[in-house]
């Protein structure tokens, strides 16, 4: 069996990578490289041509030729990897009739763990999603800012005491919602200094949070370091990482307490598997990032279900709406999607990814172009968000 063809695939806000054979297999993956997609999908057919006549099965030589082939790497080369990647163990476990965690060294877990994303602009709204998500079985839920889904283009203008009240007062209001049987996932996304970030997380020690995730904004890990022997409420972070060297300083650094790996940007299932094991040694719990489509969710699964220091998977809505198209759900752009129930996905045992794109998908979901935007404080300086 030879690869034949790499094809990129641009379907709304998503990039994905196909991957065929001389027998007729073929498979899928995701790129995670965000607003890099276009140079990602070029990336991944620039890979093809060295790719193609290559036996498919061989994943971790191709894998480290990709790698280390790329003397410059960033997000939009690691996406490419991790789509080709993903794709080359949907052909595998297609070729040898059994789902990727098999060939991963089976599964550790009967079933995994997840927690489902809310948003919210309003008290109100929050309150009442988190009450929602409760509502449909999930046992935790994430995506949980503090200083709720502010539109970016919204001048930033609040003093510090302001902010701080009011961020504490809705973790607060979160835990009076759903009460103890949900744990709560808080997202900060990196909008905090260090020395903001340790008074919030301190602040909302008594409502138990099962973590604060990315606290700070990235790239300084002893920044991160500071945060983290200052809170004692575990901190997650590394989202934005891709590769397994930066994994190894955010560890040594002890910046983190929980990893957070986004499989799509990391070099795929072969990549996050090293950074699991990498984790593994400092026993620290992996918790995968995911705000992309139900194909990396699928990716996802397969790698949860074959590593033993998992703690909890992040879940995108699949009846989320696409971007600027509100006739569609996310779940329009594959044939089958992995579905929560009362908090836990069940991986079937289908071969290889367990999930494929519709027909065409490319023609009926158009590329969307994500903008390149970013908020600004009242006097016009930047902010993170």
């Amino acid at each position: 069996m030879i690869i034949t063809e790499v094809k990129a695939i641009r379907a709304n806000r998503y990039c994905y990578a196909k991957i065929t054979t001389d027998t007729g297999i073929y498979g899928i993956g995701e790129s995670g490289s965000f607003g890099a997609l276009d140079a990602s999908a070029a990336q991944i057919e620039n890979f093809g041509t060295f790719l193609v006549g290559k036996d498919p099965l061989n994943i971790e030589h191709l894998w480290q030729a990709m790698f280390r082939g790329s003397y410059f790497r960033g997000s939009a080369v690691m996406g490419a990897i991790s789509a080709i990647d993903i794709a080359l163990w949907d052909i595998a476990g297609k070729y040898y009739k059994v789902p990727i965690y098999k060939l991963l060294g089976g599964k550790c877990r009967d079933k995994v763990r997840v927690y489902a994303h809310v948003f919210a602009k309003t008290d109100e709204e929050l309150v009442a999603n988190c009450r929602k998500r409760a509502e449909q079985g999930f046992t935790a839920v994430g995506h949980l800012s503090p200083f709720l889904d502010e539109p970016i283009t919204m001048p930033y203008e609040k003093t510090h005491v302001k902010n701080m009240e009011e961020s504490i007062r809705r973790v607060h209001l979160m835990r009076e919602a759903v009460g103890d049987d949900i744990d709560l996932c808080i997202e900060l996304h990196r909008r905090s200094l260090p020395g903001e970030a340790v008074v919030l997380i301190n602040e909302i020690e008594d409502v138990h949070p099962l973590f604060v995730e990315d606290p700070i904004p990235p790239g300084n890990n002893e920044a991160m370091a500071y945060v983290v022997s200052k809170s004692n409420i575990p901190v997650a972070t590394g989202e934005r990482l891709h590769t397994i060297f930066e994994f190894q300083d955010l560890l040594d650094k002890k910046a983190t307490d929980y990893v957070r790996i986004s499989l799509t940007t990391v070099g795929g299932i072969t990549g996050a598997k090293k950074i699991a094991a990498l984790a593994e040694t400092k026993m620290c719990p992996v918790i995968p990032h995911n705000p992309l489509s139900p194909v990396c969710t699928a990716a996802e699964m397969q790698f949860c279900m074959s590593i033993d220091n998992l703690l909890i998977c992040e879940y995108p809505d699949p009846d989320g709406a696409l971007m600027k198209d509100k006739e569609h759900k996310k779940s329009d752009l594959v044939t089958n999607y992995f579905k929560a129930e009362n908090g836990y996905v069940t991986v079937p045992d289908t071969p290889g990814l367990g999930v494929d794109l519709v027909e065409d998908v490319e023609k009926k979901f158009p590329a969307v172009v994500m903008p390149v935007m970013c908020r600004l404080n009242g006097d016009g300086s930047i902010r993170d968000q």
